[in-house]
């Protein structure tokens, strides 16, 4: 197989920054709340741009590199989706403006793509040294999706984190916002905003999404700088689709259950994996086990994508997904009717 060029990887890092970069300056200096239209076009920005890094990876690398990308960022973009339920569920607690939850979301993102680097290089040097923690990694998917499944996360939103509630105890703070700042003054004295609560809130829920896909994505690839641009690819793309997804959220009602089966799936490969490395001497004696399949990468990109399309289509043809929307339609009549009275 062959190495990604040097030149390659610093390249497409400083070009993705600088993308990044101009993006949020954009952002903080015309504060808005995207139009559909706007909000779609980004998404297909950003979608075309993953897809032309897509075609590059081919190109330069060959098709065993790329495939492993285009299987990580599709991956990566279809779990993040959870991430936008509990960030509407953020914004809506924390009543941040509408116009103004671009910038908490770009920043959010930021501090997530940190975070994330930091965890994909521990990961990266955990994966060289132990080839046995596919094992555990394979294990933690399997419970995931597990639990995924089980799991219907109507009241775990309700609850505050205990970092959170700390913080608001230590740290002087404001009552209400003050545009987007995350400094204000109040009686002559500087505070804080609760800008600061929900940069941390979007910070930390993403980094605890990570815990799942991260794992998941090093299934697919061992190659760190694979996982990070398709994490960057995926969370790039996430603010856009925040405000064009809105409604939709609720109708895709069988969504977490193909990301349960994708973990699953993704579990099981990394199992394998494991098995076909495998150097634990109460394994086998210590020996490979050479009968343990290697799901090809395509394999893996035909059954992500696979699943996805059909959790899609069945969540919009569902009655439940269509009862959601009139229920929808109905809260949205009555709040406009509200705003029209006050």
């Amino acid at each position: 197989m062959l190495e990604l060029p040097v030149w390659f990887e610093v390249g497409s890092l400083v070009v993705l920054g600088l993308i990044l970069l101009i993006d949020l300056l954009l952002v903080v200096r015309r504060p808005h709340e995207p139009s559909m239209k706007e909000a779609g076009l980004w998404v297909a920005f950003y979608v075309g741009l993953a897809l032309v890094f897509a075609g590059a990876m081919f190109y330069f690398t060959g098709p065993e590199y790329g495939g492993q990308f285009v299987a990580g960022w599709v991956t990566e973009y279809s779990l993040s989706i959870d991430n936008l339920f509990v960030f509407i569920i953020i914004m809506a607690r924390f009543s941040v403006p509408r116009k103004y939850q671009q910038e908490v979301l770009m920043v959010g993102i930021i501090i997530a793509l940190i975070l994330r680097g930091i965890f994909i290089l521990l990961g990266a040097i955990v994966i060289e040294q132990f080839s046995w923690v596919f094992y555990i990694f394979g294990a933690f998917l399997l419970w995931t999706a597990w639990k995924q499944a089980q799991d219907e996360g109507e009241d775990e939103e309700d609850k505050e984190n205990p970092l959170i509630a700390r913080i608001r105890k230590i740290i002087p703070m404001s009552e209400k916002f003050d545009e987007g700042k995350l400094r204000t003054t109040v009686n002559g004295k500087r505070v804080f905003t609760p800008m600061l609560i929900v940069f941390v809130t979007i910070g930390l829920t993403d980094l605890l999404f990570a815990v799942d896909s991260i794992p998941a994505i090093f299934g697919l690839t061992q190659s760190p700088f694979i996982v990070f641009t398709a994490n960057l690819f995926a969370l790039m793309g996430l603010r856009q689709l925040y405000f064009l997804l809105g409604g939709l959220m609720n109708r895709l009602i069988y969504l977490k259950h193909a990301l349960s089966f994708i973990l699953a799936f993704i579990g099981v490969k990394l199992v394998l994996h494991a098995m076909h490395v495998n150097e634990l001497p109460f394994i086998n004696g210590g020996q490979h086990i050479e009968w343990a399949p290697e799901i090809p990468t395509f394999v893996s990109l035909a059954v992500i994508v696979g699943t996805i399309i059909v959790a899609v289509i069945a969540s919009l043809l569902s009655s439940k997904a269509k009862e959601a929307h009139i229920d929808e339609r109905l809260v949205d009549d009555e709040r406009k009717t509200h705003n029209a009275a006050d």
